[in-house]
């Protein structure tokens, strides 16, 4: 049984342990605040040197956080410490055999990834999200939950998208871009930007 820590306690990590657990590993400890109350009595330690100490130790590590900019600041921090992220995917999620996940990305319970998809690292494919063929999800973005991508659509780095959120064939929402929940996106959405509707429409430009 491989162990694994997590950095983050709050209701992203208490996902990331169930699919962790399911599928066999040893969760040794949250990262967070010590007041958190520990789920499925998994301890929560309090300070960021506590990664170190599990970098020396050699078990991988897993960047249970939600928000796109602290995750991937936090996953880059593991990595050029020398410490191994972990993936975890869901056991009732579908991937096709041609895609690629990469490093400390969670795909949750009810998600479709099918031929020839790409998934960055760092990435967050929220509970019965689709992701068709030939998509090109860029590293630290999230979809979130039932959110829909049809094929060849590309997300750049460290986008978001709302809760069921639509996207048409052959879109481009660009890195950093923000997309609100329940659109349908039929244009491309600029980096940096906000869009949000049906159709979405383009509310604030990038800064």
């Amino acid at each position: 049984m491989t162990s694994l820590y997590l950095v983050g306690a709050g209701g992203h990590a208490k996902v990331a342990i169930d699919i962790a657990i399911e599928n066999g590993f040893d969760v040794s400890a949250c990262i967070g605040l010590g007041a958190e109350a520990p789920y499925r009595s998994v301890p929560v330690l309090e300070g960021d040197d506590r990664i170190s100490a599990f970098i020396v130790a050699g078990q991988s590590g897993f960047v249970a956080i939600g928000d796109n900019a602290t995750r991937i600041r936090v996953g880059a921090s593991v990595r050029s410490s020398g410490g191994h992220l972990s993936t975890l995917v869901a056991k009732s999620a579908r991937i096709s055999p041609t895609a690629t996940i990469g490093l400390g990305t969670i795909i949750m319970e009810g998600v479709v990834v099918n031929a020839e998809a790409t998934i960055g690292d760092l990435a967050i494919v929220n509970t019965g999200a689709t992701v068709d063929h030939d998509c090109r999800i860029g590293s630290g973005a999230h979809l979130g939950p039932g959110s829909h991508l049809a094929g060849n659509v590309h997300i750049g780095a460290g986008a978001f998208l709302g809760a069921g959120t639509i996207v048409i064939p052959g879109i481009t929402i660009g890195a950093g871009a923000t997309v609100g929940a329940g659109s349908t996106v039929i244009r491309d959405v600029p980096p940096g930007a906000l869009a949000f509707g049906v159709p979405a429409k383009i509310r604030k430009a990038s800064a």
